[in-house]
């Protein structure tokens, strides 16, 4: 038998900003991978300080704090002399910035990639902070050559060439990919088409976690020179992958299978509140119970993320609130086990309403009123985040949001944003794959079959307002997602009237969305940092 390395890939959970808390996990995973017999640990990009750092990469402390924890982790792996641990980590050098990546081995840093291409598009703003660098790092184990590049710069061929051209046999990978739907097959897509281009295999380690808005899924995996797949780690979860590789050729071992969209979509979901909550020090979540599909995903989600201990569930029925929808609320929590609590808006409500007689005299009923019952319902929220310390998961969904189909300072209020960025027909589907998942369903079937409404009037129904669901998702995906413009979404079929109607209430909700909380990302392109629109602008597309 040839050459013999292993290598372990850290799928790591890292927080931004935690110096120390990250070296101690890429020390124990230096523990774990000198046990196993590894040669090499490859960590995610910038596993030392977390990603992204954002303008913490402005700070000058903040790289001096890299600086003395690399340090003190370099002098720690000692313990492991035989180890070579590839460490990302922020760098100033010489009046620059680097995103860069350090090979430790016996108590020295035994060379640095720097990162040559830094993205600009979508959620990253690498220019904005960082240098390019052009240097190649190739290291030998035993006969096999590596070379590193990070995360980017596998995407396009300076790079990888410059690595082949200075004798490397495989590419180590770090990186900190954050998770969209679809994004896992084009990561594989666009990898397979760089090795086989340069006869290169690649092992891709990815960052795993939640990080405001963004989730990493992890799924790190190894291609071999012809770009097959050998080996894939799991999505949503840390882990250790060995890969073993004879003559730089990686060796078949297990590939994870990541299940249908809804499975995945729901574990970003999940690992998107858990870390927001747990980062950030949340002792628990309190929701908004409706009676409707979003807050019975949004409290399921919260479950299965924390826990029933750490979830409270609180409903505020008017007089315009169903009796179904204080049973299905009741039957739900008893089924999830979560304290719940009822608390009518009715007395609180008249009060506005006799407060402000004199102002509405003679004036028609309207969205006034409406939007005043749910600021009510969001000041109570507030309230009981503020008493108890639990954060407030807001329950909107991508459809509403886009269209403003929201209160500010009353649904809208609260911490964070379990599905901003699930539309109105993922919500449904997320739900369904959830009861699917158990030996009982845990949200009531009716909530799932009768026509959704925000209960602020008699009789009222969402589509009053909307059209059918089926045709605004469509028209935000084409629109909003894609890029399309009026007249193709309405070549593609969709009524004229209808896509104006939504074109113009995205543009005209601009100023919502911008104070909404911050929200889970999960398609490529969602409400925050991808979606950056002048609130004053007159531009018009929507005209007729």
């Amino acid at each position: 038998m040839g050459s013999q390395v292993r290598v372990a890939v850290a799928q790591i959970d890292c927080t931004v900003g935690d110096f120390e808390g990250n070296a101690r996990k890429i020390l124990e995973q230096a523990g774990r991978a000198a046990a196993a017999g590894a040669d090499v640990l490859l960590t995610p990009e910038l596993s030392l300080s977390g990603y992204p750092p954002e303008d913490l990469l402005l700070r000058r402390a903040f790289y001096a704090a890299a600086e003395a924890v690399l340090a003190r982790l370099t002098a720690q792996l000692l313990e492991f002399p035989e180890l070579r641990v590839l460490v990302g980590h922020p760098l100033a050098r010489e009046g620059r910035r680097y995103n860069a990546a350090s090979l430790i081995q016996g108590g020295v840093v035994q060379g640095t990639y720097c990162k040559h291409d830094l993205p600009n598009y979508d959620v990253f703003d690498e220019r904005r902070y960082f240098t390019p660098d052009n240097r190649p790092f190739v290291f030998e184990v035993r006969g096999t050559r590596f070379g590193v590049v990070i995360c980017e710069d596998s995407w396009y061929s300076y790079a990888p060439e410059a690595a082949r051209a200075a004798s490397a046999q495989v590419l180590l990978v770090p990186n900190a990919s954050p998770f969209h739907l679809g994004k896992q097959a084009q990561r594989e897509q666009v990898m397979r088409e760089h090795v086989s281009r340069h006869g290169l295999a690649l092992m891709y380690a990815n960052l795993v976690g939640g990080q405001d808005e963004l989730v990493f899924d992890g799924a790190s995996f190894v291609l071999d020179a012809q770009g097959r797949l050998t080996q894939r780690a799991e999505q949503f979860g840390e882990t250790q992958m060995l890969v073993d590789l004879v003559d730089a050729v990686p060796q078949p071992a297990a590939v994870a299978d990541f299940g249908p969209l809804e499975q995945q979509a729901y574990g970003a979901l999940k690992l998107g509140v858990r870390d927001y909550l747990g980062k950030n020090g949340f002792p628990g979540a309190l929701i908004g119970m409706s009676g409707g599909v979003d807050s019975a995903l949004t409290l399921a989600i919260a479950v299965d993320a924390l826990g029933a201990e750490r979830v409270r569930a609180v409903m505020m029925p008017s007089q315009y609130t169903r009796d179904i929808s204080s049973l299905d609320s009741r039957e739900m929590v008893a089924t999830l086990g979560v304290r719940y609590d009822e608390v009518p808006i009715k007395p609180v409500f008249d009060s506005f309403l006799s407060a402000l007689a004199g102002e509405f005299r003679s004036l028609p009923w309207d969205a006034t009123e409406e939007n005043i019952q749910a600021r009510i319902r969001g000041t109570l929220l507030m309230a009981l985040s503020n008493k108890h310390g639990s954060i407030v998961l807001t329950t909107g969904n991508k459809s509403e949001m886009a269209v403003g189909y929201c209160t500010l300072y009353g649904d809208m209020a609260g911490g964070f944003a379990v599905i901003k960025d699930i539309r109105k027909t993922l919500v449904y589907a997320l739900a369904r794959w959830r009861n699917a998942q158990g030996a009982q369903p845990v949200i009531p079937e009716r909530i799932l079959t009768r026509a959704p409404s925000a209960e602020l009037r008699p009789d009222q129904t969402d589509q009053d307002s909307l059209p059918p669901y089926e045709v605004l998702d469509a028209i935000i995906e084409l629109y909003m997602e894609q890029g399309a413009g009026v007249e193709e979404i309405v070549a593609a079929g969709f009524p004229a009237a209808d896509v104006r109607k939504v074109v113009r209430l995205i543009r005209l909700n601009e100023y919502k969305r911008r104070q909404a909380p911050v929200g889970i990302r999960v398609t490529h392109r969602g409400f925050g940092r991808d979606w950056r629109y002048p609130i004053t602008n007159r531009f018009r597309e929507d005209a007729a």
